[in-house]
């Protein structure tokens, strides 16, 4: 069973949850600003008149007596006095008399009295009375608003809550031309558009299938490396077939609560069936299809459900002809038997890497939309791409035309996608990684001993540059690429190869009679190779044609397999591996030390310009006298 299943499955309910408290909390905050400003705004408007000192009636009546005051404005019971220096303060009068005869009561003199300017001001309008009526109302607009706030949340949470079971799968309309594509959209995989043309013609046409009594596929599984353009050509198969087209991932259809994914899986074939014809393709269906009976969680967990009701939908008691199910994987070793015996995913098409005739076409395609100058070559382009997939060289082309608008120009060159296959496969270069003398030194003997092993070695790939200007991890690369591709290696070559990876190493050990840390990457890539020969491939003589491990070491359920064979065995395994590395090393040795001045030559020329190209490399050979031998194989690089 695969753990980290259930650790996604976690995480994702873990951040469902996160989300909803964060909401419940953003909405209790939303309220208590509410609340602040309010209060805030109530303060303001009422609390004006305690920034004013209020005076008795009495003192008043001194004051206009003395002849102090300038103007007195009455507000019903309220009084604004303005005195002479301009100073303002407030007073009470006696509620139900006049101000005058309250003057006279006080003992004012008529004649001080009338030299004061008194205005009065009917309290009437709308302001009078929401003033009079705010304190009563703004609480009960406050709790008014709050519940109202919350409930919208509560509301929410609610529906969200019946949607759950509901399928998330996103729609592609058939008439939606700005996201539609066809086969003429997808380059290469030519044998897998012929298995997927017949489903075309069965959703456009499906009576002639039906009258000569043949029965199309229900389910087609597109399988093949990460990049190779699976869910572009299941698109392809609903833009040529114009059906509706329901798209989505495996892991969306597991969630927290138990049957949800169950449920969706229903939905999703309800929806699928009332827009038939209609294609419905779940990408990385291994997230929820891997073989169950992994023995975590019991045979009724979440995953499983959900994996049973697609199996009962493909092929239960009500049959659909007109919905296909399209799948696509790059692990169809891990997926459950049932689910791709035939009747269910019972068409397999595989998508192989592109070879360079599909390279050159893919990259055309990728070149619609760029302005080329007139140099670029995209079949020399195809020829150094060797093991790139659909992905790698839609990137190759992005990078291109990033590095021309970063220098400002108008048009993509041949010198900017040479450049982007190299910071496709190593990465970015470290111009600011400043190597010291004596590094740049080890570094360019270190590369000039894996390009030298390589064209001497009859097996391995010519080289077509050398470099010590670090990329990636990289502190520098040799670049080896084959004059023809082939599916198939021998066990010579993988012998070159581990001998051509040992180069650098064997390099350090007799030009400084040290060891650095560069070679560190070389050897774990020889030693892996040479243990794979051993334990995978049977080209040990000692061991046998005997396979120890599986296809990566694993086992159905994706965990590490354990050692299946003895301890003898495992004994021989090492043994072997140990006399495959060391006769790499003298074999590496043996070149270096019979073309030492070629080998000089090399490094010193990478010292002074860091980078050697094909041409200039080659004239090196030719001088010391190495002749370049034509090679055939189809591995890629060296960086170290």
């Amino acid at each position: 069973m695969d753990f980290n299943f259930f650790n996604q499955k976690g995480e994702k309910n873990n951040r469902k949850k996160g989300k909803g408290e964060n909401k419940f909390s953003g909405s209790i905050a939303g309220a208590i600003l509410i609340f602040m400003l309010i209060t805030a705004f109530y303060l303001m408007v009422s609390d004006t008149s305690k920034n004013t000192p209020e005076i008795s009636i009495s003192d008043l009546a001194k004051s206009v007596s003395a002849g102090e005051i300038k103007k007195i404005l009455v507000e019903g019971d309220k009084l604004t006095i303005t005195y002479k220096n301009d100073e303002t303060k407030t007073a009470k009068k006696e509620t139900g008399s006049s101000l005058s005869q309250t003057f006279f009561n006080y003992g004012v003199k008529p004649e001080a009295f009338s030299e004061t300017e008194i205005e009065v001001k009917n309290e009437s309008g709308f302001g009078y009375w929401l003033l009079n009526i705010m304190p009563f109302l703004l609480p009960i607009l406050f709790i008014i608003i709050f519940f109202w706030y919350l409930s919208r949340q509560v509301k929410g949470a609610g529906i969200q809550a019946l949607s759950f079971g509901q399928s998330k799968a996103r729609i592609t309309d058939p008439n939606d031309k700005n996201n539609r594509v066809t086969f003429k959209d997808v380059a290469g995989c030519k044998e897998a558009k012929e298995e997927l043309k017949e489903i075309v013609d069965f959703l456009k046409s499906p009576k002639k299938f039906l009258d000569i009594g043949a029965r199309i596929p229900k389910g087609v599984i597109l399988t093949g490396a990460p990049g190779t353009g699976k869910t572009l050509l299941a698109r392809a198969v609903a833009g040529e077939a114009s059906v509706p087209f329901f798209h989505l991932s495996g892991s969306e259809f597991v969630e927290m609560f138990v049957g949800v994914g169950a449920s969706r899986v229903r939905d999703l074939f309800k929806m699928a069936k009332k827009a038939a014809p209609a294609i419905i393709f779940v990408d990385e269906i291994d997230a929820i299809g891997r073989t169950r009976g992994g023995g975590f969680g019991g045979g009724n967990d979440e995953r499983e459900q959900t994996l049973n009701q697609i199996l009962v939908e493909m092929d239960g008691f009500e049959p659909n002809d007109k919905v296909i199910v399209m799948a696509a994987t790059n692990r169809p070793d891990v997926l459950d038997p049932a689910l791709i015996r035939p009747g269910r995913f019972d068409r397999k098409v595989l998508l192989d890497l592109p070879d360079r005739a599909d390279r050159e076409a893919i990259l055309a395609i990728h070149a619609t939309m760029k302005p080329l100058a007139e140099d670029v070559n995209l079949k020399l382009i195809a020829e150094r791409t060797p093991g790139f997939s659909g992905a790698d060289l839609y990137s190759l082309m992005n990078e291109g035309a990033i590095l021309a608008a970063r220098e400002n120009r108008k048009k993509v060159f041949q010198f900017d996608l040479i450049r982007a296959i190299e910071k496709v496969m190593l990465g970015p270069e470290r111009k600011s990684h400043l190597l010291s003398k004596k590094e740049k030194e080890i570094t360019a003997y270190h590369e000039a001993g894996h390009a030298l092993v390589a064209s001497v070695l009859l097996y391995a790939d010519p080289v077509h540059k050398v470099s010590i200007i670090a990329r990636g991890n990289a502190g520098g690369y040799t670049l080896k690429l084959p004059l023809e591709e082939k599916r198939l290696q021998s066990k010579k070559e993988f012998i070159d190869d581990i001998a051509m990876s040992l180069g650098g190493y064997v390099a350090e050990k007799i030009i400084f009679g040290d060891i650095t840390t560069g070679p560190s990457g070389d050897l774990q890539i020889a030693t892996n190779l040479a243990r794979a020969m051993v334990t995978r491939w049977g080209m040990s003589d000692t061991i046998g044609p005997i396979a120890l491990v599986g296809a990566g070491g694993r086992t159905q359920y994706g965990e590490i397999m354990e050692k299946e064979y003895s301890e003898a065995v495992s004994t021989k395994v090492d043994a072997e591996v140990s006399r495959i590395i060391n006769d790499g090393l003298k074999s590496a040795e043996k070149v270096l030390t019979e073309h030492k001045k070629a080998f000089t030559a090399i490094a010193l020329k990478l010292i002074e310009v860091e980078t050697l190209e094909q041409e200039e490399y080659e004239k090196i050979l030719t001088a010391h006298g190495i002749m370049l031998k034509k090679k055939e194989k189809s591995v890629l690089s060296s960086a170290g």
